[in-house]
């Protein structure tokens, strides 16, 4: 008869039990939902800053095309980027043009909060300087939105 009694208690989960459980589970899969959220807004600020390497390279290949106005500071400007080339350097010469497809590049990879800043700096010795500054809201709470990246080369 004890046997009867106790196996009659032990008949099933009990509700309480499957609330507990799906409350458990539902913790871990929004805390997993949290992780993927900041990882993604991490991969676009990661996206913007390679970009922005990439740009700058660009200039500097443009520049090497050019060397002997580079060395004479027709290159010396500062840009905001505009992905429909206004506000962007005239095309009354090779480097103008070339900083004007500078800048239509820097508003169409860059500019998608605020227009970017580019600037390029070169010497009389050879060695150029180019800045960038964006802003990478992307990157969520807790981040610098404010960014800049600086490339020194030798021409």
């Amino acid at each position: 008869m004890p046997r009867r009694a106790a196996a009659h208690r032990q008949r099933g989960v009990g509700l309480v039990e499957i609330l507990v459980a799906v409350l458990i589970l539902s913790i871990g899969l929004l805390g997993i939902a949290l992780v993927q959220t900041r990882a993604l807004s991490q991969n676009n600020s990661s996206m913007a800053r390679s970009m922005a390497v990439v740009a700058s390279y660009s200039i500097l290949d443009a520049i090497r095309g050019d060397r002997a106005n580079a060395l004479t500071g027709s290159y010396n400007q500062t840009v905001t980027g505009s992905a429909t080339g206004s506000g962007c350097p005239d095309l009354s010469s090779l480097a103008n043009r070339q900083l004007n497809a500078w800048c239509v590049e820097l508003g169409k990879t860059l500019g998608a909060v605020t227009a970017p800043t580019g600037r390029v700096s070169c010497s009389t010795a050879g060695i150029c300087t180019v800045t960038i500054t964006f802003d990478d809201s992307r990157v969520g709470a807790g981040g610098n939105s404010a960014q800049t990246v600086v490339t020194k080369a030798m021409l």
